[in-house]
């Protein structure tokens, strides 16, 4: 289906074919209808299938035109994280770009009174993670009594950092009367509770299998000793041409090693995690997509964050120790519809991490020898260690301190994160 033929207006439209897009997702055609008609919606879509637009575009159509004197925030989308926030934001501007409507990230990591003065001017959409979000509401410096819309987007993610009570206090400063649209990428009971809290006769929308994206993506194991890995990726980059590469590792510390030596390769690299501020962070971002930059290396941070056009290359150049995460890192190529390729380096030390991805994909991805590269039998594997930037939390108990628990953070914790005293890596 065309966006022409949903009932969208010339000035969204226009918007739309500026940005090069003319056919509909699955997500964006069943969605925008059941929006577009004032009702909630239950949503699975994972990333990469366009979700995004598919609320974005609907929200803004029936967004009321501001008169002078009485203008409100009419709508809040909530993200787990603040490069998810950062790129709700760009994309809701980008698609209101001509209608007179204004938006304001609010997230952590950055000045808090930029944000303030902000939000005492003209604002329409909110696009914000809970933990900054109650900052500005335990200052009085929201209101949020005018709620129209809520949107609780990758709410699977927000529930796994440990945000419920979070979330819960935020409603409790909305309007009872709104529209509500709940975006997972999983239907957990967690997920289902919430749902029939918050929801009222929502139309439940599922337009993918759990693994789905993995068949839009080439994948490939390149098994390779620990030791040469970053030797194989400078080769493959140069002996490929790759224009542009996502680079995951674990940690921080392997993020910043692996770009410096990149870097002297001759290959032009920066890196990005949670101890780069977020200004650094958004700079490197965006001399990444505008082809300033050839690789960028991340740790997991950037799995669910990144929106980045047409993107090619990712490189898994060591496994994750969460095997969803292995989506949530390739959904960074072959998104809406496009192809791309997963390249994953694989040393002996992670055979089992290897396993459990196949297990979630429930087939084996191809293993391709490079050819001067081949591992030497000889060497026995090493353990896996997590590390301290590693706790993470998907849907047992969470551990740790701080929002991950669902308790208060400290002020100071609060307005240092992206979200709270979640820390990320």
């Amino acid at each position: 289906m065309l966006f022409n033929e949903l009932g969208l207006s010339a000035e969204l439209l226009r918007a739309i074919d500026k940005k090069g897009y003319r056919q509909t997702t699955p997500i964006q055609q069943q969605a925008i209808p059941v929006i577009l008609d004032g009702q909630d919606i239950l949503a699975c879509a994972q990333t990469g299938t366009g979700k995004t637009a598919g609320f974005t575009l609907p929200i803004l159509q029936r967004l009321q035109k501001p008169s002078s004197g009485s203008r409100r925030i009419q709508v809040l989308i909530l993200t787990p994280t603040r490069e998810l926030a950062a790129q709700v934001a760009e994309s809701v501007r980008d698609y209101g770009y001509h209608l007179p409507f204004k938006t304001t990230a609010i997230f952590g990591g950055v000045s808090i009174n930029t944000q303030i003065s902000k939000l005492k001017k003209d604002t329409d959409v909110v696009v914000a993670t809970p933990g900054r979000l109650l900052d500005h509401i335990e200052r009085n410096t929201v209101d949020l009594s005018g709620i129209d819309v809520l949107v609780l987007d990758e709410a699977d993610r927000m529930l796994d950092m440990g945000f419920i009570r979070d979330i819960r206090k935020i409603l409790k400063k909305l309007p009872n009367k709104r529209q509500n649209l709940l975006f997972s990428a999983t239907f957990s009971n967690e997920i289902r509770r919430l749902a029939a809290d918050l929801l009222n006769a929502p139309i439940e929308i599922q337009v993918a299998a759990r693994n789905a994206l993995a068949d839009r993506v080439e994948q490939v194991v390149h098994p390779v000793d620990r030791a040469r890995k970053r030797a194989l990726l400078s080769h493959l980059i140069r002996s490929e041409n790759w224009r542009q590469v996502l680079v995951f590792t674990r940690t921080k510390h392997g993020a910043n090693r692996l770009a410096e030596q990149l870097s002297k390769d001759g290959l032009n690299t920066i890196a990005i995690h949670g101890n780069k501020s977020q200004g650094a962070r958004t700079r490197a971002l965006k001399d990444f997509k505008g082809g300033a930059v050839r690789i960028l290396v991340a740790t997991d941070i950037a799995a669910r964050g990144l929106d980045i056009d047409k993107l090619p290359h990712v490189v898994n150049y060591e496994l994750p120790h969460v095997a969803e995460d292995y989506l949530h890192r390739i959904g960074r190529t072959a998104r809406a519809g496009q192809k791309g390729q997963a390249v994953s380096l694989v040393c002996v030390d992670e055979e089992k991490l290897l396993l459990g991805i196949e297990r979630l994909l429930k087939c084996e991805i191809d293993k391709k020898i490079i050819t001067g590269y081949e591992p030497d039998p000889r060497i026995k594997a090493k353990p896996v260690t997590q590390g301290r930037s590693q706790h993470r939390h998907y849907g047992g108990k969470a551990t740790g301190k701080g929002r991950r628990s669902g308790g208060r953070a400290t002020a100071k914790g609060r307005r240092s994160g992206s979200a709270g005293a979640y820390r990320q890596s």
